[in-house]
Formats: C-alpha cells, structure tokens, sequence
C-alpha cells in the first residue's frame, strides 16, 4: 500500500472515529484529489478524450419515501462531489453533451467513485439528450418574416401546454400512425387525441400547408437524422449547480404551479412543505423535503363538473380512455403567506352563482365597474389544522402575488382584484375584504379618472378618459411605489399595464400602458410573465419573439399618452435575447419562455433581484444576473421534460450558506407522460417532479 493510500485511510478512519463528522479526500484516476463528506458521493469522469469537463453525474434512488434524483457538474478537470445525499443506495450516471448515458453504477454516500463517460458514435446517438428546441430547430419554416412571425405565434399555442420536440412529438406511436394515409394525417389524428383533443386539433389547422413541415421533419427523424449542432456545456458558474428532484402527484396532474415560501419573508414557511396545485386532478400535493414523503390531497368543491374544449373534453386518450381530466376544483396559482399558509385559485361554485355585491350600486367597486361572472375564486388552506377557508371573488382568480399591506392580487382580462387578507382574517366577510379595478387612462390630461370614460371598442376622446383592455395572466407589485404591473399571453400581446390603485380606490385608480419600441431589429411580441424589482424596473418575457426586457419608467420623458397607443416611453426599454436554437430559416427561437420570476431573497447567489424566466423546450430556467448582465442557464439535465411555470425562492437555514436555501419549481407540463422515461402520448410511467436548485460556490463545494 502506498504511502498516499495509507494516508488516505487513516483520514478515512479518523472521520469514522469521530462519528463521521470529518470531511476525507479521495484519489482520483487524474491524480488530483477529491474532499468529501462521508454523506458525499465523489470522484472523477474520464473517457478516452480524458477529463470530462462539464458533463452531470447524476444520482438517483427508490429507496427514500419517493423517488429522489440529485444531478451536479463536472469542473474544468472532470471532478465532482454530490453533496449531502441522504442514507441509500444510488444508481449513479454521466449523461453529457457529446456523449450517451454511461451505464449505471451502484454507489452510497461516503464512497469514492471514478466514472468512465461513452462517448457519443454519432450525432444522432449524442442528441438524445438535447433539449426538445435543438431537435425542433430541424423544422423548416416558411419563407417570409410575416409569415414566420405567424408561425411563431401559432407555436406558442403548443408550447404553452407541452413541449414539442422531444420524444413523444418527433416521434409518432403506431397508435396515431394506424389506418393513416400520410404522416400529416398522423400528425393530424394525434392532434385530437385526448381532452385537449378538440382545441389542441384546431390550433395544429393554424399552421395552415406549412403542417406539412412537421410531417417531414417527423419523417426525417425517423430515416435517422438528427441536430446537427449541440448545446453548449454548462461553463462558469452554471458548473455550481445543483438540482433535487422528487417525484409528487399523479401520472396525469397537468399544470402543477407550486410555491415554497413567502416572495416578502424569506424564511417564512421554512423547512416546510412545498405545495403543488395539479389543475388536472383536482389535486393539492406536498412535499416533505426533509423526510422525502409525498402526500396527495383532493381538492373539495361546490362547483359543477368543467367541461371545455381547451383541457376538459371528454374526448378520449389512446391509454386513459374518456374524461381522464374530468374535475370541478380547477385548482390553479398558488402562494404561501407569512404564516405559511397557502392561498390558492379554486372554483367553488358555479360561474353563474355570482354574489349579489358583485354588480350592486351599494358596494363601490361594483357601482364602478360591475363583475358579471367569476370563473375562479380563492381558497385559504391552512396545513396545521388540515382546513380549507373559502372566499367568494367577484373577480377570476389566477396568479397572484402579495404586496407588503398584506393584500394578495389577482390577475384576470380588464381588471385587478384584490383580498385585503387581514380585513379577511377579522371579518370574514368577502364583500368587505375584497376590490377590484378596471384599467383607465387619463387620456383628458386633468390628472384624475372621471367615469363616463370612453370604452375600449371606442375611439379615443380627448374629452374623456378612455379604459383599455388589457392581459393579467401575470401580475406584480412594485415594491419601491405598490403599483401593479401586469402582462398578458394573447396571441401577439404587447402591452404592459401599470395600475396605480391611490388612496381610495377604485375612484382613484389610474392606469398607464407601454408597449415595445417599433424599431427593434428583431420585433417584440408575444408577451408572457411580469415581475418588478426593489430598483423600480419591470422585467417582462415575450413569449413568441424570443425577448427578455426590463422597462424602467424613471427613464420616461412622458409617460402621458393620450392617443392610448402605448409608445409614450420607448427610452425605458432594454432588451436582451439569449442565442436559443431557432426554426431552420427563421430568426425566432424553437422554443418559449413561459413566466417571468425573481430571485426576491438571493437564494442562487447570483444577486439580489436576479430575474429570470422558465424556458420550456429547453429544461432550463434563464437567468439574467444583475453583475454581468449575461444570461446564466439553469439546466435540468434528467429527466428530459422540465417544464417550469412558477419559481419560488426560500430560506430554510440562514447561517447554513448555500445549504440552507434554494429556488423550487416543477415539471409543469400538460402532458406528464412527454417526461422521459413515459410512454409517449398518454402511457403511465412516469410522475411530476418537484425540483430544487441549489447554487454552491464551487463545484467541489460540499
């Protein structure tokens, strides 16, 4: 033995002695060293090239209360540490760039282990393991910017639900290819499959001829070709990651937003549940992080079954049969209070049920501007008494964000609503606790909203304020004034709406409207989420053009716009655009952003304020760090499928450092049998994930 390994086993001994309290090194194949923890699995990755550098190896187990998956990065010499894994046994991998999965070995905790990556024979094998944008990247687009910009839009209608691209859509199961003519038709048949059958069918028409594309890029996959350029390898910082997963729900939740914590505290809720709404299944889930277990909870509601073309047909799935989304709850957005309480989107009732209050002379918003209908309303659970708390909306409830008075927002088409949660907390009374308020322009120039103003399918009258349409899938506080800022996801949406609600709403609401400068090289549209930073700016993603934008209004020379055209303040606007994969022949990307989030409490390390969007097709989250204003990605490298609609940071420990804090999100997709390992459309065998991204200081930080 030599005197190194003798070294190495007496340090070994010592951390043991001590009851594994010290930290020991490992020999690597290179020579060098790896420290790690006997809780800590590491070593290096080498392949006939030598180091590997860049590359995730990946640890996964069955043997917790749910599956659990933790993945890390190689450094600049192929070494790697996976920190913290709990008591198990692991079957460990290197999945990389320029490679194929090596096979799987058996480790635990304590264990040096040296990988041998494979690399990749040829292209085809290599992309495997790309992101759904590098492969769709291969579809030809029309010729044309008018009608690529079309086409743009048209896709955003897919990947706002699922990716396309991976597997499950490059690829076509002989269940949609049976008794059809040509690809195109089978293209066509699996379009509408399933409860989204109808919508999903009628959306792949607005592609017009140009569906064609889709049939010979599914035909050329099949003869063997694939992406002719892969995706870069984490560099810099991206090596510091780290990613958990744990499985949660059900193999048919769709569009599971989940929160962590407060977006004001960051320890609130802290080492507690994270909480998923699973809209499909009627379902609230929660994850115990700290004891690995999953827990299922329907959703009780007074409300009628939901029919809708859109999610909720009846039409059948080739392997779960009819009605497989069947529900009433429609559980949607979720938030954690200070208490950690969570407040959720939930239909309760009937939509034609609407409270008398709602459009009453005697209640003051709804002698304003009176609601109709509410599709949506709001529920309070309380996870130490296992109790629900309904409120009756006036409003649509849907994402949702708390301002510093304790009010939580909700966005909806033409209007914010609002809960005073502490006038709630008194009385428990839901006219008295919540209000809304339309969107007007003081268009007269007299610096107050007279009503009698024009309507939005009128002309502007310089006379008269004039009240706008606008989008609210997102909405934000502004932290440094509370106004609220809020963006649509229409097709093609521009704008972005700034309401100040004054001190006596709704009288005193007053809203603005900007949209982007018309001389960009590349046009801005499409837009999606909205989050506002401490410094006062409005960061916004764009959906369909590929853009990320801050807008910062003290930069405005006006902001009066009295032809309501939205063009008052193109000095605001900074736009960046992340080089992503496009359509062969086209400028836009083959891919979509879905929301705008923030890192509000610095869980990343990246900075305060970090904003950031979930970047569907390509399994990642984009970061704009705040220093160096470049993008840093955040990529989930297995299973393929990550598909983020909400991110949410939170403080567990504050005097841990990287260990004690983290951003959660989910695989949030429609389609959870797309995740890899499923069975393409509509098999069992795969669940969601609840995720967690951790930041560490090196790659070798333990």
């Amino acid at each position: 033995m030599t005197r190194s390994r003798n070294r190495t086993m007496w340090v070994m001994s010592l951390a043991l002695a001590f009851g594994l309290a010290l930290p020991f090194i490992v020999q690597t194949q290179g020579g060098g060293t790896v420290a790690i923890d006997p809780d800590d699995i590491g070593g290096t990755v080498t392949s006939g090239a030598g180091a590997e550098a860049g590359v995730w190896v990946i640890a996964e187990t069955t043997e917790l209360p749910t599956r659990f998956v933790r993945s890390v990065v190689t450094d600049d010499n192929g070494r790697y540490v996976l920190p913290d894994l709990p008591r198990a046994t692991y079957q460990v991998f290197v999945r990389g760039y320029g490679l194929v999965d090596s096979p799987r070995t058996t480790a635990k905790p304590g264990q040096q282990l040296n990988l041998k990556a494979v690399v990749a024979p040829d292209p085809k094998a290599a992309a495997q393991v790309y992101p759904a944008a590098w492969w769709l990247a291969m579809v030809k687009a029309p010729s044309g910017l008018d009608a690529q910009k079309k086409w743009s839009i048209d896709a955003k209608d897919c990947f706002d639900c699922h990716q396309l691209g991976n597997k499950a859509t490059r690829e076509i199961l002989p269940a949609m290819s049976a008794a059809t003519a040509s690809t195109l038709a089978a293209w066509e048949k699996r379009t509408k499959v399933g409860p989204s059958g109808p919508a999903m069918g009628g959306l792949f028409l607005n592609f017009g001829d140009h569906r064609q594309a889709f049939a010979d890029w599914t035909d050329r996959v099949k003869a063997g070709d694939a992406p002719k350029v892969a995706p870069p390898r984490p560099a810099g910082v991206e090596r510091n990651l780290v990613v958990t997963l744990w499985d949660w729900g059900t193999p048919i939740d769709g569009r599971s937003d989940n929160v962590a914590g407060d977006t004001r505290i960051p320890t609130a809720n802290a080492n507690g549940p994270i909480y998923g709404v699973a809209e499909m299944t009627d379902m609230l889930t929660m994850l115990d992080p700290v004891e690995h277990r999953v827990k299922n909870i329907k959703v009780a509601t007074d409300a009628p079954p939901l029919t809708s073309s859109f999610n909720a047909a009846p039409t059948a799935s080739p392997f779960w049969g009819e009605n497989m989304w069947k529900r009433a709850a429609d559980v949607r957005s979720s938030a954690v209070d200070a208490n950690g309480r969570l407040w959720l989107a939930v239909r309760m009732r009937d939509v034609s049920k609407q409270p008398a209050f709602c459009t009453s002379s005697t209640n003051k918003y709804a002698a304003y501007f009176p609601l109709q209908r509410s599709g949506r309303q709001v529920a309070k659970y309380d996870q130490k008494t296992d109790t629900y708390e309904h409120v009756d909306t006036c409003f649509s409830a849907d994402h949702n964000m708390f301002d510093a008075s304790n009010n939580i927002y909700f966005g909806m088409n033409g209007a914010v609503g609002w809960i005073d949660v502490n006038a709630w907390e008194k009385t428990h009374d839901a006219e008295q606790s919540q209000g809304w308020c339309p969107a007007v322009l003081d268009t007269n120039g007299d610096g107050r909203i007279t009503q009698g103003w024009s309507e939005p399918d009128q002309p502007v009258d310089p006379t008269k304020d004039h009240r706008i349409d606008f989008g609210c899938y997102s909405v934000a506080v502004n932290p440094k004034d509370n106004s609220l800022w809020c963006s649509g996801i229409s097709r093609g949406a521009k704008r972005l709406m700034r309401l100040e609600r004054g001190p006596s709403p709704p009288m005193t609401c007053k809203a603005e409207f900007y949209e982007p400068p018309t001389n960009l090289p590349i046009e801005a549209f499409g837009s999606g989420g909205v989050e506002v930073d401490h410094q006062g700016l409005a960061w916004q993603n764009w959906r369909s053009s590929g853009h990320f934008s801050s807008f910062d209004r003290s930069k405005c020379k006006t902001t009066a716009d009295p032809k309501a055209s939205g063009q008052s303040c193109p000095e605001g606007w900074t736009f960046y655009r992340k080089n992503d994969p496009t359509w062969d022949g086209s400028v836009f990307h083959s891919n979509e952003s879905y929301l705008t989030h923030m890192d509000v409490h610095d869980v990343l390390g990246l900075g305060k304020d970090a904003p950031m969007y979930g970047s569907n097709n390509t399994d990642a989250f984009e970061v704009i760090s705040p220093a160096t204003k470049q993008f840093v990605t955040l990529r989930v490298p297995y299973p393929l499928g990550f598909f983020p609609r909400s991110a949410n940071g939170r403080v567990d420990d504050p005097k841990a450092g990287w260990k004690g804090k983290g951003l959660w999100a989910s695989y949030s997709t429609y389609a959870t049998w797309h995740i890899e390992g499923g069975r393409g459309e509509g098999g069992p065998g795969v669940l969601p994930k609840a995720v967690k991204f951790q930041m560490r200081p090196s790659p070798l930080a333990k």
